[in-house]
């Protein structure tokens, strides 16, 4: 494997992250932080009466890489049910482990280069261990 670490795809992403304002009272808030280097996500959710993500707010304090897997998360978790947002994680964390295929999440391909960096997975997580968090939580 030699592609490159921190692909231009990535460093777009990172650099373009939607929903980066905060809800002013979320249903349910989550901050998860990787204790290898530090980065820091927080995901704020509301969601709907059919029991989906209808708005998402969040505050990304993370490497190139947490910063690129938060903005893939909040390009398509609106809609999203807390089920949902908890396979994904699931997923996502098989897969950095090499227990499982590339999530259905839109754009994870992206991430195969970090595959063999495992110090880089927790951060790659963050999102969407927080989003998963604040969605069950926004449910109860």
């Amino acid at each position: 494997m030699n592609a490159p670490l921190y692909n231009t795809e990535i460093l777009r992403l990172a650099a373009t992250i939607p929903c980066q304002d905060r809800l002013t009272d979320p249903m349910g808030s989550s901050e998860k932080r990787s204790p290898v280097c530090g980065s820091r996500v927080t995901v704020d959710v509301n969601l709907d009466a059919e029991g989906r993500v209808g708005e998402v707010g969040m505050l990304v304090r993370a490497c190139a890489l947490g910063q690129a897997s938060s903005s893939l998360l909040a390009a398509d978790i609106v809609g999203k049910t807390p089920q949902q947002l908890a396979e994904a994680r699931d997923a996502l964390t098989a897969w950095l482990a090499g227990e499982g295929p590339v999530p259905g999440w839109t754009g994870f391909d992206l991430f195969v280069p970090a595959l063999p960096h495992t110090a880089r997975h927790a951060s790659i997580r963050l999102a969407f261990e927080a989003a998963a968090d604040a969605a069950a939580q926004a449910a109860r």
